[in-house]
């Protein structure tokens, strides 16, 4: 499976098999990790590790654990690589789930989120109409193959923090806090949010035959945002 065609069947999965995943599985993700680019200006650091060095959320046998600076680009940074592996272990079949509120026993300095990820006999969705997800014009002004992509990204709480907005060569991607969940998340988490669903737009806009030509995240007044060229 693709990962555009991963997007609309993904799953979040919050029971796996203990038994862990094999040698040349977890180097391969190690590897996906190593050759996908960071955004510019960015240095975030991944490590994985067994399940006994994490506590809280959903029990996994392995741990892909994200350290970073404490900024709203950085957090962004992190969304967009640990989504390409959330992606990645899905459409090879495997389960994986993003958890904010876990942490590793012993953490190190600038940790940042982790991602569970294992064997697991949760389906996948069986269609894009199976995700809980606001109405398209929330979250865009476009209705497009790019948006219906990108509308399907997970967010803390399923907060969904985004406006998009299409220009010729262009998707900006918007800060879009809502309520109190607005007051709760804004900080990190939200920002991370805004990560996973540039990856999204990237997939999506890479399966329309686009060249991605830059991402840059930016602070515009109080907010943040993330545009993405494209030719």
């Amino acid at each position: 499976m693709t990962l555009y065609e991963t997007i609309f069947v993904r799953r979040a999965v919050r029971k796996f098999d203990s038994s862990p995943l094999d040698t040349a599985t977890i180097e391969s993700v190690k590897k996906l990790i190593t050759d996908t680019p960071q955004l510019a200006g960015q240095s975030a650091r991944f490590e994985i590790v067994s399940g006994d060095k994490v506590h809280g959320g959903a029990p996994a046998p392995h741990y892909l654990l994200a350290y970073c600076e404490e900024n709203d680009s950085a957090y962004a940074n992190v969304g967009y690589i640990v989504q390409n592996v959330d992606l990645y272990l899905q459409s090879i079949g495997l389960g994986s789930v993003w958890l904010g509120m876990a942490k590793p026993n012993e953490p190190e300095q600038n940790y940042c989120i982790l991602l569970a990820f294992g064997k697991t006999d949760v389906p996948l969705r069986k269609s894009a109409e199976e995700f809980t997800r606001l109405p398209m014009s929330d979250v865009s002004d476009t209705d497009n193959a790019i948006a219906k992509a990108a509308r399907l990204a997970p967010s803390a709480m399923n907060s969904q923090p985004w406006k998009l907005h299409f220009e010729n060569g262009k998707i900006v991607i918007q800060y879009f806090g809502r309520g109190l969940m607005k007051l709760m998340l804004r900080k990190k988490l939200n920002k991370i949010d805004l990560g996973i669903i540039t990856r999204h737009v990237e997939v999506a806009l890479q399966k329309e035959g686009k060249t991605i030509r830059s991402i840059t995240p930016k602070k515009v007044g109080k907010s943040f945002e993330i545009e993405v060229t494209y030719v």
